[in-house]
């Protein structure tokens, strides 16, 4: 196999990958809809659940902006609408007046265990098959 046709089948792979994230984060939408949630507000509140186990635990925005595909501006407008749904409330850190903490309601975390068999049956479905 030539460098040429490996760089096709390096595109293709990638054209593949980026396909099956489209459609995947279309049908968790899709399934998450009726819930008022999309897939980058089901993640906030994933990632809130597993950063910040107990009932008041909190993450850093700073944090949370590493682990999602979402500038910094859109991040904290999705929490800022999160925040107005009862399902996250924001603080400010006090070591650190620019950070901001960020934590799970306990109307978000009950959110999140409704809906979690809902995301992760997409996720069985688009990605074992």
């Amino acid at each position: 196999m030539g460098a040429e046709e490996a760089g096709v089948r390096l595109g293709e792979r990638w054209r593949d990958i980026l396909s099956l994230h489209a459609r995947t984060v279309c049908e968790i939408d899709r399934v998450l809809h009726p819930h008022g949630l999309g897939a980058s507000d089901f993640e906030v509140l994933d990632l809130l659940v597993s950063a910040s186990p107990g009932p008041s635990g909190h993450c850093r925005v700073q944090d949370l902006v590493g682990r999602l595909h979402l500038s910094q501006s859109a991040l904290s407008r999705l929490i800022a609408r999160l925040e107005k749904d009862g399902l996250v409330r924001r603080s400010v850190c006090a070591e650190d007046r620019r950070g901001v903490w960020v934590a799970l309601t306990g109307r978000g975390r009950d959110l999140h265990t409704e809906v979690l068999p809902l995301q992760r049956a997409v996720l069985a479905r688009m990605l074992d098959g």
